[in-house]
C-alpha cells in the first residue's frame, strides 16, 4: 500500500475518533456547566454521568458485530448503520431545547452513547483490518490525539457555540462531521470484505473467542497493563482543574491551561510517543512512558505537598498532559496489536472494555481519598498506583515486546 493511500487512511481514522468522541464528551463533560446555570442539582448532573455506562458493555456490544453479517463490507455496514442512528438521535436532541427536560434529556444522551460506543467496534476493527501492523502504533497515537482534540472541541467549542448560536448548532455541526466521516466509507466498502468462512468449520462459541484472547502469547501480561497503566494518570487529569480552583487560581486560567493547553499537550505527545515506539522498541517504550507518567505525578504530588506556586504547578500539569498523551498512544497502538485479524471486533470489544472498566473505577476510588485524606493523600496514592504500574511493566515489558514484534514480524513473513 502507497504511502499516501496509507497516509489517507490514518487520517479517515483519526477523524471518525473523534467525531464519535465529541458527542459523549459534550453532552457528559460540557453540558454540566450549562446545566448548573439552569438549576441543575449537584446529584443530578451526578446521576446525569451515569449515561455513559455503555461503554464497560462494549465487549457485548462487540458480539453482534463479528457475528452477524451484513453483506460484504461487514464492518463498513455496521458502521454506517449506527451512524445513520446517531444521525437520527442528533435530530431528535437537536429539535428543541432540553436543557429543562432532565429526563428526556437523559434518555436521548443515553441512546447516543450507545450508538457512539457500538460504532466505536467496526471503526477500529476496520482499522485493525485495512492497515498494515506496521501503521497500527501510529494509528493508535493518532487515535489518542483524537480524545484530547476531542476533549478541546466537546469540552470547551461547543459550549461557546451553543452559548452564542442556539441549543440545535452544535449537533447539526457533529452531524455534518459523522456525515462527511461516513462517506469515504461507504465508497470504500467493499475492501472490508472478509474471507468466507468454510462451511464445514464451526463457529467458535462466545466464551472461547473471549478465552482465544488470552491464549495469546503475552495476551496476559498485556491484559495487567491494559488495566493499571493508564487509569492512574488519567485519575490525575481528571482531578488537575477542581485542584487549581481549590489552590486559588481563576477559572478561566484553569480551563485555558488544563482544556485548551493541557489538550494540545496531550495531543501533541500523543504523536510524538507513537513515532518513538518503533525507534525506542516497545518493551524499552513501555518503562520508558511509564516513568515519565511516575516523575510527571511525582512533580505535581511535591508540588501541592510543598506548595510550591503556580508557576510549578502549571508546569507540572503540562507535564501530565505530556506523559498521558504517550502513554495513551502507547495503550492504544498495543491494543490493536493484541486485536486477532479473525477476531477484530470481539477482541477489540474485549480489551476497551477491561480499560474502560479500570479507567472508571479508579476515579471513583481516588475521590474517596480526597475527600479522607485532601489533595495531599489522593496524590499520593495515585502517584503509589503509577509506581505499582511501572513496577508490573517492568517485570511483562519483554513478554509484550516480544509478542508485538512477533506480530509484525508474521505479517512480514
Amino acid at each position: 500500500m502507497t504511502k499516501p493511500r496509507l497516509l489517507g487512511l490514518q487520517l479517515l481514522f483519526g477523524w471518525m475518533n473523534l467525531v464519535l468522541a465529541i458527542p459523549s464528551i459534550y453532552l457528559m463533560f460540557g453540558m454540566p456547566l450549562v446545566m448548573r446555570q439552569h438549576g441543575w442539582s449537584g446529584t443530578e448532573i451526578g446521576l446525569f454521568q451515569l449515561a455513559a455506562l455503555p461503554a464497560i458493555f462494549k465487549f457485548l456490544f462487540a458480539v453482534p458485530v463479528q457475528r452477524v453479517r451484513l453483506g460484504r463490507g461487514h464492518f463498513a455496514h455496521w458502521l454506517l448503520l449506527l451512524s445513520a442512528a446517531m444521525l437520527a438521535l442528533y435530530w431528535l436532541i437537536g429539535r428543541q431545547n432540553l436543557i429543562d427536560d432532565r429526563v428526556l434529556l437523559f434518555a436521548l444522551t443515553f441512546a447516543i452513547s450507545i450508538a457512539a460506543t457500538w460504532a466505536d467496534i467496526p471503526l477500529n476493527a476496520l482499522a485493525v483490518q485495512w492497515l498494515p501492523r506496521s501503521e497500527q502504533l501510529r494509528a493508535g497515537s493518532i487515535r489518542s490525539a483524537a480524545l484530547f482534540l476531542g476533549a478541546i472541541v466537546g469540552g470547551g467549542i461547543m459550549i461557546v457555540v451553543q452559548s452564542r448560536m442556539g441549543w440545535q448548532v452544535p449537533f447539526w455541526i457533529m452531524g455534518a462531521g459523522l456525515l462527511a466521516g461516513c462517506l469515504p466509507f461507504a465508497l470504500l466498502r467493499s475492501r472490508a470484505a472478509l474471507p468466507e468462512r468454510a462451511g464445514d468449520v464451526p463457529i467458535p462459541g462466545v466464551v472461547a473467542d473471549w478465552a482465544g484472547f488470552f491464549n495469546q502469547p503475552g495476551a496476559r501480561q498485556w491484559t495487567l497493563m491494559l488495566l493499571t497503566s493508564f487509569p492512574f494518570i488519567g485519575a490525575v487529569w481528571l482531578y488537575l482543574k477542581p485542584l487549581m480552583l481549590d489552590m486559588g487560581m481563576p477559572l478561566e486560567r484553569v480551563a485555558f491551561i488544563v482544556g485548551i493547553v493541557g489538550g494540545v499537550t496531550g495531543a501533541l505527545f500523543s504523536l510524538i510517543g507513537g513515532r518513538l515506539v518503533p525507534v525506542l522498541g516497545t518493551a524499552r517504550a513501555i518503562v520508558l512512558y511509564l516513568l515519565a507518567a511516575l516523575c510527571s505525578l511525582a512533580l505535581l504530588t511535591v508540588t501541592v505537598w510543598v506548595k510550591l506556586g503556580t508557576g510549578w504547578l502549571i508546569a507540572s500539569a503540562i507535564c501530565v498532559a505530556a506523559s498521558m498523551g504517550a502513554v495513551s498512544a502507547l495503550m492504544f497502538g498495543l491494543t490493536m496489536f493484541f486485536t486477532r485479524r479473525q477476531r477484530n471486533a470481539s477482541d477489540y470489544g474485549l480489551q476497551t472494555t477491561l480499560f474502560t472498566a479500570a479507567r472508571m473505577a479508579v476515579p471513583i476510588a481516588a475521590g474517596v481519598l480526597l475527600d479522607r485524606l485532601d489533595y495531599n493523600g489522593m496524590l499520593a496514592g495515585l502517584t503509589l498506583g503509577v509506581l505499582v504500574a511501572f513496577g508490573l511493566a517492568w517485570r511483562v515489558r519483554g513478554k509484550v515486546g516480544e509478542s508485538a514484534q512477533s506480530v509484525l514480524a508474521n505479517e512480514t513473513d
